[in-house]
């Protein structure tokens, strides 16, 4: 919208297509941009109007860019999953939109596609806007899905976005990067050379969710994603990757492995796959808590991972949640047994 009318800027929090406003402020959104721009939490949403169980409505704060006037009440409705109010009106931030290319790059293996990465991330390249690991499935998918311009190597790759003031700029962040993708095991590295070969570049990393539903003809998806320190990542993937490979049902990864979070998609046709699904999310879940990771970088908790949050954040830290949803909401209204919701009885008595 904002292209169209010729204004040269944009909103830099990019989730899943179809995401809306006040769903990207529910879940703590971030996505690619993630590793320039930051999350949901980075003050992309300057404030909310939101509508209280008790029927009032409040603004959180007013539209400076900044603000050291008491609580930061708009965070508390941020990952918030909609428990705590109706959020009716945001005010967001948007960035200047600079001059971006793309480039593409395979590995033998994602433990070197993410050793890679990290190897970047720590030299401070230009400006890197996006960095995204796919793996060998997900190639072939992309190639299944019909819909990209090219056959793809059915390799584990990393696809970059780089931004720069000019040409040249976006050449040597290009020269930088692929110097040391070489130095991991990297091949065929290829950078767009005009701004549609970039988009369609990165239109096949968009479309990852339906790629992968493309492999299993009438399956069922169960994506999720987790989230660790940068410098334990190349280990998750790849025991991850192991984990996946053993379990008999097709899945896919994929990653905006600058900030350390993956995803997985795993298809299942029935209640049996299902299971085995599931065990093996919960398994991913509990590696990434081993190493000092989260349950989930973006998507959420809902009520699939309300199950890890006293191991993750503790049990005073989940009772203070409990304590802070039930003086708002002492009803259970809002979205009930969501997050660290609490059931209450009839009385009003939460337990």
């Amino acid at each position: 919208m904002l292209e169209e009318k010729g204004i040269p800027l944009f909103f830099p929090l990019d989730p899943g297509p179809g995401a809306t406003i006040g769903g990207m402020l529910s879940t703590g959104c971030s996505g690619t941009n993630a590793v320039r721009y930051g999350t949901a939490k980075a003050e992309w949403f300057l404030n909310a109007t939101v509508v209280l169980p008790s029927g009032e409505v409040i603004k959180t704060r007013r539209r400076s860019r900044k603000s050291s006037a008491g609580f930061d009440t708009t965070k508390l409705f941020i990952g918030a999953e909609g428990t705590l109010g109706i959020v009716t009106e945001v005010t967001i931030r948007l960035a200047p939109v600079i001059p971006t290319t793309a480039a593409v790059v395979q590995f033998p293996n994602v433990k070197q596609a993410t050793e890679a990465v990290i190897e970047v991330m720590n030299q401070g390249v230009g400006i890197l806007e996006c960095v995204e690991l796919v793996d060998d499935v997900f190639m072939a998918a992309t190639n299944k899905f019909g819909m990209s311009k090219r056959k793809w190597p059915e390799k584990d790759s990393l696809f970059f976005k780089f931004q720069g003031v000019s040409p040249a700029s976006l050449q040597e962040t290009a020269r930088v990067v692929r110097k040391i993708v070489e130095k991991h095991g990297g091949t065929g590295f290829e950078l767009a050379r005009s701004k549609k070969e970039a988009e369609e570049l990165w239109d096949d990393r968009k479309n990852a969710h339906y790629s992968g539903m493309s492999l299993v003809e009438g399956a069922r998806g169960w994506p999720t994603d987790v989230c660790v320190p940068v410098s334990k990542l190349p280990e998750l993937v790849y025991e991850t990757k192991k984990d996946l490979a053993q379990i008999g049902i097709t899945s896919t990864i994929v990653g905006h492995v600058g900030d350390g979070n993956f995803h997985a998609l795993l298809l299942f046709r029935n209640d049996e796959e299902a299971k085995i699904a599931k065990a093996a999310v919960n398994r991913m879940v509990r590696r990434a808590l081993a190493m000092d990771g989260t349950c989930s970088g973006e998507h959420g908790v809902g009520v699939g991972k309300k199950e890890f949050l006293t191991e993750e954040l503790g049990r005073g830290t989940v009772e203070l949640m409990k304590k802070i949803k039930r003086t708002i909401d002492p009803l259970g209204l809002f979205n009930p047994g969501k997050v660290a919701s609490v059931i209450c009885l009839p009385n009003n008595d939460p337990i």
